[in-house]
């Protein structure tokens, strides 16, 4: 033991006091609380942060349109009267009146003429009149009436026989001239138009 150690105590002798212990240090509450609050700050600008930009997307209720009104129109049936109380419909009969279109009257046919024999017709409706003329290439005959037949000897010499029915201003007239079976015909209508009907003769002797 070198001088100026301290001397071990002795027996029943109490340590020399030494200096008072040292209080235990606060330092890691200290350290927890200053972690704590600034995550708390943060955390808090976050909230606000998130709040106010959300605010922006949300619309409020004086905002939103209103939802467009439904009408709707129920027409009301009447309602069906009692079985016992129903008046019988009224019986209604329509009687049609058919109109029965008269028959066209058939066209006059002329009568085949004898046998050398020419025969000359004019028939229908002139109210005003016909101016009628026949005969051969060297015999012209008047004519009146409707309606006329008429009735000459062919000629051997004879190159045609004809006949023409002028109107007077109107109507409607049929003519012919028929020899041996042979027959030609003509129609007029209206105005001063004329009906003809001619029959030539031919290299046999006869007419056509």
């Amino acid at each position: 033991m070198s001088f100026g150690d301290p001397q071990p105590p002795q027996w029943g002798q109490q340590p020399p006091a030494g200096p008072p212990p040292t209080p235990p240090s606060n330092r890691p509450g200290w350290t927890r609380k200053r972690i704590i609050i600034p995550a708390a700050l943060a955390l808090f600008f976050v909230g606000v942060i998130i709040g106010t930009s959300g605010s922006g997307d949300t619309k409020t209720v004086s905002d939103a349109k209103p939802a467009p009104a439904v009408t709707q129109t129920v027409t009301a049936k009447p309602a069906a009267k009692a079985a016992g109380k129903v008046k019988p419909a009224p019986t209604v009969t329509v009687t049609e009146t058919a109109t029965v279109k008269p028959k066209a009257k058939p066209k006059a046919k002329p009568d085949p003429a004898p046998e050398g024999k020419a025969v000359f017709k004019v028939w229908g409706t002139a109210s005003a009149g016909a101016d009628i003329t026949y005969g051969s290439d060297g015999e012209n005959l008047d004519g009146s009436g409707l309606p006329m037949t008429k009735t000459l000897t062919v000629k051997d010499d004879a190159l045609y026989y004809a006949i023409n029915a002028q109107l007077q201003g109107g109507g409607d007239i049929q003519c012919s001239v028929t020899i041996d079976g042979k027959t030609k015909t003509g129609h007029a209508r209206g105005g001063y138009n004329i009906c003809s009907a001619q029959l030539n003769a031919d290299f046999m002797g006869g007419f056509s």
